[in-house]
């Protein structure tokens, strides 16, 4: 039954058994990286959060009790060892998000028409599309891209994101709001180029 056999490898993970957590490292560190990389946005970053998550579950897999899967553990690892890598290397002032959101005439009204996209879904379903989509969650500011993955890509919820980045619920709600905004702006050519 797999859930005897994860509790076995549990098992010989807290009683610190080396080949058990190197094979953890290579079941799952390959999905693990691909999300530190949506977070940091460069290899040589996410390879450095990704073993300090690792060496923070080492450490840690004593507290781990269980009631959620290892790998959502470990995801929930990876993403806190990103924050703190992005925490860290506040660099460069954060550029501004205005220019990238809806205009609105003096009436309240779309100030450029907002068109639907008839077949966005079926374009998002192709590989180089979501490649797109994700270069262009990667040109938005920081603080925006990061909540937008927190919510839309991982799947936390609210509460957990503003918990995560310190923030308040409300907060966590505009900043996605705008984030979506913005990604739709950054989004608009390519599926306006579809129509024509």
């Amino acid at each position: 039954c797999a859930a005897r056999a994860m509790a076995r490898r549990i098992a010989r993970l807290k009683a610190g058994d080396e080949d058990a957590f190197t094979t953890v490292v290579r079941d799952f560190g390959p999905r693990l990286l691909s999300v530190a990389r949506r977070f940091v946005l460069n290899d040589e970053d996410a390879r450095d959060v990704l073993q300090e998550a690792f060496v923070s579950a080492w450490r840690g897999i004593g507290a781990f009790a269980g009631t959620s899967r290892l790998s959502t553990w470990l995801h929930r690892i990876v993403v806190n060892s990103a924050l703190m890598k992005l925490r860290s290397k506040r660099r460069r002032p954060e550029e501004a998000l205005e220019p990238l959101l809806p205009a609105f005439d003096s009436d309240g009204h779309h100030a450029v028409r907002v068109m639907t996209w008839p077949d966005a879904e079926v374009r998002l379903a192709r590989e180089d599309t979501r490649r797109y989509v994700r270069s262009r969650i990667n040109e938005l500011p920081e603080s925006y891209r990061i909540v937008m993955l927190m919510r839309d890509i991982e799947g936390l919820d609210t509460a957990e994101t503003a918990r995560a980045l310190g923030l308040t619920e409300n907060a966590v709600k505009i900043r996605l709001h705008r984030a979506r905004a913005a990604l739709r702006t950054l989004l608009d050519p390519r599926f306006r180029e579809a129509l024509a």
